[in-house]
């Protein structure tokens, strides 16, 4: 993994800091105590419970590395930059081409959810917004074709 920099909410931060402690302190010790249970139970070539605890461990032991990754490299959004142009952290209210009016929080990409209205700033709307201003009209390409935005708002 390269040293690349993980754009977190302080909220965002702390889930992952708890779900972290909760690998470390709950979930893996649980599994050990698993594949250790389904290796008193003898030949390990034909034992499921081995095997999917095996894998259990594995997946567990992935995820804490990938959050040691994500806590190591966070910077943590303030939102206390500008409002006069859009940056990670922003709240964006704008209007698009059929006239809907929508707001979105432009967050990391270990953040996004867009069902909850949080876009990634590498996604290709959460970039296209990035730097302009309250305002602007910009143009995405997206699955669905050529978007425009009317950025009506930056909180």
């Amino acid at each position: 993994m390269n040293d690349k920099i993980q754009y977190l909410t302080q909220a965002g931060y702390d889930t992952f800091v708890k779900e972290r402690e909760i690998l470390k302190d709950k979930t893996i010790p649980a599994i050990a105590t698993k594949i250790d249970e389904a290796k008193q139970q003898g030949d390990l070539s034909e034992n499921a419970e081995y095997h999917q605890a095996k894998e259990e461990m594995a997946w567990a032991q992935g995820r804490l590395l990938e959050l040691n990754y994500i806590l190591e490299n966070a910077q943590i959004l303030t939102n206390a930059g500008s409002k006069d142009k859009i940056e990670i952290g922003s709240i964006v209210k704008f209007k698009n081409n059929q006239n809907i009016t929508k707001e979105y929080t432009i967050v990391g990409p270990q953040e996004a959810d867009p069902a909850n209205n949080r876009v990634s700033n590498e996604s290709p709307l959460g970039s296209a917004f990035i730097g302009h201003k309250t305002g602007e009209v910009i143009s995405v390409n997206t699955p669905a074709g050529t978007q425009t935005y009317t950025i009506l708002e930056i909180k």
